[in-house]
């Protein structure tokens, strides 16, 4: 059993930066951010393998997020810099045990409780 834990949302304005971490309790292979926003299915945000691999950045996110791992520290980061409201949204960690190239919510049985960011205008 593995537990993840996601920090660092917040309320910012449009434009600005905020860096999310998800801590796990122990060793993963995969890691992903995920994020669902108020009426919206979640979606895949970007995922990593602990080999610092990216699978996998949404269109919408491209050039804007980058996601790194800090394997001392089972640590996985989400850098989000040129914030939209668009962007509002609850973020989740979700961890695997296993080393996989998909993004896909159903292959990672390990969430966290989600942290919130929010974008004003």
């Amino acid at each position: 059993q593995v537990q993840v834990v996601e920090s660092g949302g917040d309320l910012v304005q449009a434009g600005d930066s905020l860096r999310l971490s998800c801590r796990a309790s122990g060793f993963t292979a995969t890691t992903g951010w995920f994020r669902q926003a108020p009426g919206k299915e979640r979606e895949a945000v970007s995922c990593i393998m602990r080999g610092g691999t990216i699978t996998y950045y949404s269109d919408s996110v491209v050039g804007r997020f980058t996601i790194s791992t800090d394997n001392a520290a089972n640590t996985v980061y989400l850098e989000m810099n040129n914030l939209k409201p668009e962007d509002t949204a609850i973020y989740y960690c979700a961890a695997a045990l296993g080393s996989t190239t998909s993004c896909s919510r159903t292959d990672f049985p390990y969430w966290g409780q989600g942290t919130q960011v929010t974008v004003s205008s």
